[in-house]
């Protein structure tokens, strides 16, 4: 598993880890109290996010296939189209059995879908300019709890460690004729391999805890309070500072001209 952090020589790149977490948060907070069907504020934030991926030099396609994996969650809210209040649109499916879908469903299945993909594509972009140990660093300086922060660098951090080994576990469960792409003769049956699979999923369950007393062991034996060290406070320059404000100044008047045409 790799870090989305990828290195290119940008204005965003360069920006202090601080100034960019608190604009993606103005970004995501503004654009999420946006009305529904607001859609020249939607256009308008989706330009922005747009104009900020230029900027950061990652390129459309590095950012869109990182964005699309939030789309299995859209499910969640596709029973939305079918809530009808007032009139709607009956679409046929097949036979004598049509769907109802509401416009008014329409509209805010479309409107959650388009916060949904646009916020993760800015969390993307805050990602894949950044440095995870700078942005922890920059949780620190803005004053998040430390013990926090700390639970967020260890999640992160044994994540790649726990998916090398289930990616270590399905290829011992292929060398042994596991794999999916296998016939019944050579692999087993399709219940025998989801037993494999729940067998895999327990035994990493197992490794997983294993490592975790060992590196909690590892630790305490190093000095580890249960405290992490204080990061140095550092000012921002007077140029990030104008950028946090502009940053935050233009979120602010896209919601407010959402809010104009949202109704």
């Amino acid at each position: 598993m790799r870090e989305l952090y990828s290195h290119r020589e940008s204005p965003l790149h360069r920006l202090d880890a601080r100034v960019k977490l608190l604009l993606t948060l103005a970004l995501i907070v503004f654009f999420n109290l946006v009305p529904s069907g607001a859609w020249p504020a939607y256009i308008l934030f989706l330009s922005l996010v747009l104009s900020l991926v230029l900027l950061s030099r990652l390129g459309f396609r590095f950012v869109l296939v990182r964005t699309l994996v939030a789309v299995p969650f859209l499910l969640a809210v596709v029973p939305l189209l079918f809530v009808c209040s007032e009139s709607h649109i009956s679409v046929p499916l097949t036979g004598s059995l049509p769907i109802a879908v509401c416009a008014q469903g329409a509209v805010r299945f479309a409107s959650i879908a388009a916060k949904m993909l646009i916020s993760v594509a800015a969390a993307v972009l805050l990602a894949a300019t950044t440095r995870v140990n700078d942005l922890l660093a920059g949780l620190r300086q803005l004053k998040v709890p430390r013990l926090f922060v700390a639970i967020i660098g260890l999640m992160w951090r044994y994540l790649f460690v726990i998916g090398d080994e289930a990616l270590s576990l399905m290829r011992a469960r292929s060398s042994r004729s596991a794999d999916a792409s296998v016939t019944r003769h050579s692999g087993g049956s399709w219940w025998w391999r989801a037993r494999v699979t729940g067998g895999m999923a327990g035994s990493l369950m197992l490794r997983s805890i294993e490592r975790s007393d060992r590196v909690y062991a590892a630790m305490l034996s190093r000095g580890y309070n249960g405290e992490p060290p204080e990061a140095e406070a550092t000012r921002l320059s007077k140029n990030n500072r104008t950028i946090l404000v502009l940053g935050i100044a233009l979120c602010l008047l896209l919601w407010l001209l959402g809010v104009l045409t949202g109704g």
